[in-house]
């Protein structure tokens, strides 16, 4: 009896051994037969902070003398865009009636006013209407790490309180919108 055991204990570890083999051949032939198409697979948009450091630094040097605003998409999908915005002097302020914004200061400092009243709105581009000034607005101070969320439709407006203020932001289309 005890022989049988073994014989029959010995088949079937042989029999294991040999499904693991041919799994782990066919997991290996899966692995390099598409290494393509399980790097293209991940549709997601990646930037270090070191490539972020040397973006933001070129665009600094990239900017001419008087030049006050720059844009650089960052990341980006089929319809999303994350840019940096480089600013060294203030825009006008601005409303966007379909989408949210939301951005996080990479560097510098500066202030936003939010909400309020936009004057004298008009607008300058599909999805931009600018102003004036803001009225009733609420005046926050802008430093590296904040981050921003402003509603669709929100007047808004950025300062800059020393050299620059560098913003990685993106839109954000309202759900109905999409």
């Amino acid at each position: 009896m005890q022989l049988f055991k073994t014989s029959s204990s010995q088949a079937h570890h042989a029999s294991v051994r040999s499904l693991l083999r041919r799994s782990a051949y066919a997991a290996l032939l899966l692995i390099t037969a598409t290494p393509a198409a399980a790097q293209s697979g991940d549709p997601t948009s990646f930037a270090s902070a070191a490539d972020v450091a040397a973006q933001v630094e070129d665009m600094g040097r990239a900017m001419k003398p008087g030049q006050g605003f720059s844009s650089r998409p960052l990341v980006r999908d089929d319809k999303t865009i994350a840019a940096l915005e480089y600013w060294k002097a203030p825009g006008r302020p601005a409303v966007h009636p379909e989408d949210a914004e939301y951005a996080l200061v990479v560097a510098g400092a500066g202030t936003m006013i939010s909400g309020g009243t936009l004057e004298e709105a008009k607008v300058t581009q599909p999805g931009l209407t600018e102003g004036s000034r803001i009225i009733g607005g609420t005046t926050r101070n802008l430093v590296p790490g904040d981050v921003i969320l402003i509603p669709a439709g929100v007047p808004h407006w950025f300062g800059i309180t020393g050299d620059r203020l560098v913003l990685l932001g993106t839109k954000l289309p309202r759900p109905e919108a999409r």
